[in-house]
């Protein structure tokens, strides 16, 4: 009687790690990303079976970024024959656009919401009147009010920790891509890199734990991992094209990114976090983030 305990046991815990196995698999195949492809924002959904679908949401920008409450994207699009960058905000469904600022001849970008929402991150990159780049980083309210440079971050890529941090790309010791992270209002400024290369796009798990980011330290653009506090940095992509714009699924199972081929073509590529079972998922996109 013993032993047949014991072996319906074994099984029940074999159906139930394979049941679990499975559930994992068929979650992991589910998932939605905003991407660009050839100047117009577009959304891409895969379900748990492995269907697909791409819808258009009739703008034409980029550098997509959901509010938290997943009702508004804020967004970047292209004034003056491109001498003008501006962050706009738009309905999830691609309806209502807003444009929110207007500085001319200024390179507003890569937008980013704060994690109550209520206010978007920017960086700002333009020359000043001795003809000197600058690189800022800026907070405004939801609706564009209120606009603050936050004056001891000079960088770009802004993006926030769950706990209200901000990590981004920092000029530092005259190199102008490290990574670093500070508090909201500019203090506490910690450098988690520091070497001659370049390195971009810093996004920050949903947990809080680690940051994915593109650095060309080993030759091209490469995507890497690293933990909050800067440590145990890990190259996730090894190839002889550019890899661009690490973002991580909600679950931090997975990192998408973009990739560009012999013929300088991008298209998008999904990874498990670790690197593994690299998989290219959409042709001639960028830009891609997953949607919370």
């Amino acid at each position: 009687m013993k032993q047949v305990k014991i072996v319906f046991l074994l099984t029940f815990l074999f159906c139930f790690s394979t049941h679990c196995q499975e559930s994992d698999k068929s979650k992991s195949t589910s998932y939605t990303i905003a991407y660009t492809s050839k100047g117009v924002a577009k959304i891409y959904s895969s379900d748990k079976e492995g269907k697909s679908n791409i819808k258009s949401i009739n703008t034409k920008g980029d550098y997509l970024a959901l509010s938290p409450d997943g009702k508004t994207f804020a967004f970047r699009v292209y004034h003056d024959d491109g001498k003008t960058w501006s962050i706009h905000t738009m309905n999830s469904d691609g309806t209502n656009s807003k444009r929110l600022t207007h500085a001319k001849n200024k390179w507003d970008s890569a937008p980013e919401w704060t994690p109550d929402g209520k206010k978007i991150a920017f960086a700002r990159e333009y020359k000043d009147s001795e003809d000197v780049w600058q690189a800022e980083i800026w907070v405004m309210n939801q609706d564009g009010s209120e606009r603050t440079q936050i004056e001891s971050l000079k960088g770009s890529n802004p993006y926030f920790t769950p706990d209200g941090r901000i990590v981004f790309t920092s000029e530092y010791k005259d190199k102008k891509g490290e990574i670093s992270i500070a508090d909201i209002d500019g203090t506490n400024i910690i450098h988690l890199t520091d070497n001659e290369a370049e390195e971009w796009h810093p996004e920050v798990s949903t947990d809080g734990k680690q940051i994915v980011f593109m650095s060309n330290r080993d030759g091209n653009f490469e995507i890497y991992v690293m933990n909050i506090d800067g440590s145990n940095q890990k190259r996730l992509t090894f190839n002889n094209v550019g890899n661009w714009h690490p973002s991580w699924s909600p679950d931090g199972s997975k990192i998408i990114f973009s990739s560009t081929d012999d013929d300088k073509k991008s298209h998008i590529y999904i990874m498990n976090k670790d690197g593994s079972s690299v998989k290219k998922i959409l042709s001639h996109g960028r830009k891609a983030t997953f949607l919370r």
